[in-house]
């Protein structure tokens, strides 16, 4: 039942994807064509597109939750959830300003790997809607947290990532993984999707950075940021009470193989 659901919710966003992209090559066309008309209901048509997979995405991947839940608990969820903290994957990449950053680096320490892609309205929501990732790693620089903004976006360019970085005053660095060599070895997914290292150098929180997509609470439900609170935890001494969760964001633009 669980793959039949991650079945059907890769194929709703690889549909998604397609579809946009089809209305996207229309929408230029139309403008290029100066058929103004055209291009507003073309924008209407997209956004409304955007709600509608936003919806249907949110009630497959809560169905599958409650799904994956319920095993865990008739396996026993409390020694699942021990067993869960695979080894960050290690690596050594530059950042757009021209530094070399290693995980190595930061032996000991609480990192934080947030994807990212300032083309992607989800990214963009989260620093320039809400200053979300920024506050965060201000919140927790003092406790000796480490964040990094990774970019596997193919088509991205430097000057591009330093003109978001200065625009929006960033105090961590945007790394270079235009290769996409790094997104893969994490598994990451979406931008935004965050992985949370402890000092031992396992990753114990895998998933999105809140509950609410695009500030968007699900019916029944209060808005969670998931980032917060397994940070808050690990720098209490506490196990991370939620390992793990569904990212949600744009598909990361990888390179092709």
């Amino acid at each position: 039942m669980a793959q039949r659901f991650q079945q059907e919710i890769e194929a709703l966003k690889a549909g998604h994807e397609s579809l946009i992209a089809e209305l996207r090559a229309i929408h230029a066309t139309a403008v290029k064509e100066e058929a103004n008309e055209t291009a507003g209901k073309i924008e209407k048509l997209i956004s409304h597109r955007q709600q509608a997979f936003q919806d249907r995405l949110r009630t497959l991947e809560q169905r599958q939750r409650r799904l994956q839940r319920a095993a865990r608990e008739r396996a026993g969820g409390v020694q699942v959830a021990q067993q869960r903290g695979r080894p960050a994957p290690r690596f050594e990449l530059d950042s757009f300003d021209g530094r070399s950053v290693k995980l190595a680096d930061y032996k000991g320490r609480i990192v934080v790997l947030e994807w990212f892609n300032f083309e992607c309205p989800f990214s963009k929501y989260h620093y320039e809607t809400e200053s979300t990732m920024p506050d965060l790693a201000k919140k927790y620089k003092s406790k000796g947290v480490v964040w990094l903004a990774v970019n596997s976006t193919n088509h991205t360019t430097p000057e591009a990532n330093k003109a978001f970085a200065k625009k929006n005053k960033l105090s961590f660095p945007i790394l270079d993984d235009r290769s996409g060599r790094v997104g893969r070895a994490y598994g990451a997914k979406t931008t935004p999707h965050v992985f949370v290292i402890d000092g031992d150098g396992r990753i114990v929180y895998d998933g999105a950075i809140d509950s609410a997509p695009m500030g968007k609470v699900a019916e029944g439900g209060g808005k969670v940021n998931y980032v917060d609170k397994a940070l808050a935890e690990l720098t209490a001494g506490k196990p991370v009470s939620t390992p793990t969760t569904p990212p949600y964001g744009c598909s990361v633009k990888y390179a092709q193989r």
